[in-house]
């Protein structure tokens, strides 16, 4: 999962919280995790995960933080620790940024262009034209071979050094 600012995840979260109580319901947090593609819940698993039917801001930035930074699991003493350093340790951390990928490789062609990068933004509500954001920028930054789009690799690199 690409790391995101503060600011992104407050203006997911206000989307998301379509009755304006500051709460995300479990329905509409699984509905933005099916949409992205990254993770797959059914509710029952999704709310003994959570532990309660609804979050607030907080709790919704700690678990955005729990799938994309497994250290915080860790921290929160999660029961499935051993068995995610195993998967970990076997190489699943590539398959867990293979399925982040190909979340932005919306053609299947192995990169990712800034059209691509652009319409996964607009589809998570982070892409505003009058925001100024540029995915040339986003893209070039991270394109070492400089054929403007970003590899698997690439890919790879950014995300772990965004963590790290």
């Amino acid at each position: 999962m690409s790391p995101l600012s503060k600011n992104d995840l407050q203006r997911i979260f206000e989307k998301l919280d379509k009755n304006g109580d500051g709460l995300v319901s479990l329905e509409e947090l699984n509905w933005l995790l099916e949409r992205i593609g990254v993770l797959q819940f059914s509710l029952e698993e999704l709310e003994s995960l959570v532990g309660k039917p609804c979050l607030n801001f907080d709790e919704f930035l700690f678990f955005y933080d729990s799938i994309s930074n497994p250290k915080i699991e860790a921290a929160a003493g999660c029961e499935e620790i051993e068995e995610e350093e195993e998967l970990i340790i076997h190489g699943d951390e590539d398959s867990d940024l293979a399925k982040a990928f190909k979340v932005f490789d919306l053609n299947g062609d192995g990169f990712i262009s800034c059209e691509e990068l652009q319409s996964v933004l607009a589809r998570l509500g982070l892409w505003d034209e009058s925001s100024g954001k540029d995915c040339r920028t986003m893209i070039c930054f991270y394109d070492t071979n400089l054929d403007g789009m970003v590899d698997f690799e690439e890919f790879k690199n950014m995300m772990l050094h965004t963590i790290s």
